[in-house]
């Protein structure tokens, strides 16, 4: 399954439509092969972003188990959806109960395949409606202990050998130093854990003072 398509003549990013005919956040739709498409902002997923400047997913895919913290209104989780199909599951982890709602409304009812959390990602021993390992957590929590709170969340549900995507948001973490340093901090954070790191991959222009960083829990 290609998330590179190519759109008048432009190569753009894309998933394919788990749920014809509906949009979540006003993105284009366009058919494809008898397929339908949704084009994927990456002004508005930084998910996205990380994909045009290099990162590799191939960890997500049909029949993936992800969890996912900082799951927000849902539109990275949606495209997410689309990638693992109908035989994955997302599990979206959100606190804000407002911002949660519309998850629900606008993402989890029309998408079987994922399950919303209404909970805390500092207490993820909370979470109920998490069964078995997962293949992937993908992590976008704006907190000055955002890597802890990823790496608390592994050592719970994600299986050896599979992935952690850490969007690292430095100046959540701290607002006066070099965003490459508090980078570099938190790959060493994570290896002192028990990752390997496989990529970081910066957001500019998409998202100033941004990473990804993608690795393997050993």
């Amino acid at each position: 399954m290609s998330i590179w398509v190519r759109i008048e003549g432009q190569k753009q990013l894309a998933t394919p439509n788990l749920v014809a005919g509906d949009t979540v956040y006003g993105e284009k739709l366009v058919k494809l092969n008898n397929e339908e498409y949704r084009v994927w902002d990456a002004f508005r997923s930084k998910l996205a972003a990380a994909l045009r400047n290099g990162l590799t997913i191939d960890t997500i895919r049909n029949g993936t188990k992800v969890l996912y913290l900082g799951a927000s209104t849902g539109t990275t989780v949606s495209h997410v959806s689309d990638i693992v199909g109908p035989g994955g599951l997302v599990f979206a982890v959100e606190s804000a109960s407002r911002v949660a709602r519309e998850l629900l409304e606008n993402v989890a009812k029309k998408r079987k395949n994922v399950v919303p959390i209404l909970g805390d990602a500092r207490k993820p021993e909370m979470y109920f409606s998490i069964f078995g390992k997962v293949d992937v957590v993908y992590s976008d929590v704006a907190q000055q202990d955002q890597t802890d709170i990823a790496i608390q969340n592994c050592q719970i549900y994600l299986k050896t050998g599979g992935s952690i995507f850490l969007i690292v948001k430095s100046r959540s973490i701290d607002v006066v130093a070099d965003p490459k340093l508090v980078i570099r901090n938190q790959i060493r954070k994570l290896e002192a854990s028990g990752f390997s790191t496989k990529q970081v991959i910066g957001l500019e222009p998409y998202d100033i003072d941004h990473a990804i960083i993608r690795g393997t829990y050993d």
